[in-house]
């Protein structure tokens, strides 16, 4: 689950990390009121206008402006708030239709008086599956353009590994603020500022912390600008204050949809519809699926309990995507029964009654042979396969691949 800047830093500040002071607004007399609260609590004399969304290059996209004044303020507010902001990570890209910002933050400028003394860096923590650890990426080049750097000049990228079972250690610490180039006041900070980013992001079962800048200002004190965290869904039950933060308008709708349903679905840009019971099974379908020329359209995992009702809501799912051509029906019936499946399958065809694309049907386990007959004798345009590779050498055929 991704959070917006202003809930990101929330969290941050929670544990003691350094962050400048914002509030949020969804108009522009919020704004003013924002501003003049800044300025009466802070002394500062400039804001920065953010707009918020789930998606980074804001900046670049015209959804990040500083106000040097009340008049700027309004101008900036009114200009970002309802706007349709495209980044690069919008869907759609810069050429998308981009994302509505219903909400701004309004922050201090971090970066003033001592503009010429303040220095931009990058750091993200997050989990390498290929090693088992958490691992800190950072480096002294931040800002906006750090997808440059990582491309252009990957030496001044570094990466520190912390192993679970040890946890955060001093030293790794130290290092990464000396190999950030900090000294005296600013190394002691950083050091500090990087363990307790540690402990956030074990604290609120992170998936990913992401601090870009992180600013080291005139004072050599450690603050983070941006912010942006994302947090395992598997964990929100321990956390339901963290839970309550979900804004569902920021996410895919069809995704969430399939979530009131109990369906595990992500979008892809494929021509063939995937309808599979467990992750791994799913994967290996979208697998042979590209080695027979097919492209996935989607990852649907319909769980343990693929009855009618689950079945027809998965197809409905899958057919509101004007790119799929075909649909591959994978189930293996360990817990659940195959025969109970392809019922499920010929009840929501019957009862949708407008499926215009072809079915393909693959069931294997408790039950597959009846489960096969069931859908060979049902009279509709399905066909049934037994071997995976079979399942797939059909797709290929009706895709005319």
């Amino acid at each position: 689950m991704n959070l917006h800047e202003y809930q990101a830093k929330e969290l941050l500040e929670q544990y003691g990390v350094r962050i400048p002071m914002g509030i949020t607004a969804t108009n522009v007399d919020e704004a003013v009121a924002a501003f003049e609260k800044l300025q009466a609590e802070t002394g500062t004399k400039f804001c920065v206008v953010k707009a918020q969304i789930h998606a980074g290059g804001r900046g670049k996209g015209g959804g990040v402006k500083v106000a040097k004044n009340m008049d700027e303020l309004k101008e900036h507010a009114g200009n970002i708030i309802g706007m349709m902001l495209k980044t690069p990570q919008t869907p759609g890209g810069l050429e998308g239709a981009g994302k509505l910002v219903s909400t701004v933050l309004i922050t201090e400028d971090s970066y003033l008086p001592e503009f010429d003394q303040c220095k931009e860096y990058y750091l993200s923590i997050l989990m390498d599956r290929s090693t088992g650890k958490n691992v800190f990426i950072y480096s002294a080049e931040g800002g906006m353009d750090i997808e440059k750097v990582a491309e252009e000049t990957p030496d001044l990228v570094f990466k520190e590994y912390i192993d679970p079972a040890l946890g955060m250690q001093g030293f790794q610490a130290r290092k990464i603020a000396f190999n950030l180039g900090m000294t005296g006041k600013a190394f002691k900070e950083t050091s500090k500022f990087v363990m307790k980013l540690y402990k956030c992001f074990l604290g609120i079962d992170a998936s990913l912390i992401e601090i870009n800048p992180m600013m080291k200002n005139g004072h050599d004190e450690i603050i983070a600008v941006d912010s942006k965290i994302s947090i395992d869904d598997n964990a929100l039950y321990r956390h339901p204050s963290i839970a309550e933060m979900r804004d569902e308008k920021e996410e895919d709708p069809t995704e969430v949809e399939a979530k009131s349903f109990g369906l595990n679905y992500v979008n892809l840009d494929g021509n063939v519809g995937c309808m599979v019971n467990g992750a791994g099974l799913a994967m290996a379908t979208m697998d042979i699926m590209k080695l027979s020329g097919g492209s996935p359209a989607n990852f649907l995992d319909v769980g343990g309990t693929a009855d009618a009702e689950r079945v027809e809501n998965a197809f409905k799912i899958i057919l509101r995507d004007p790119e799929v051509k075909a649909i591959l029906i994978n189930i293996f019936g360990g817990i659940v029964r195959c025969d109970r499946v392809a019922q499920g399958v010929v009840d929501a065809y019957k009862n949708m009654g407008n499926i215009n694309v072809p079915i393909i049907v693959r069931l294997q386990g408790t039950n597959a042979d009846i489960a096969k007959t069931i859908i060979d004798e049902s009279g509709l345009e399905v066909k049934s396969a037994i071997l995976l590779q079979e399942a797939a050498d059909k797709v290929k055929e009706v895709l005319g691949v």
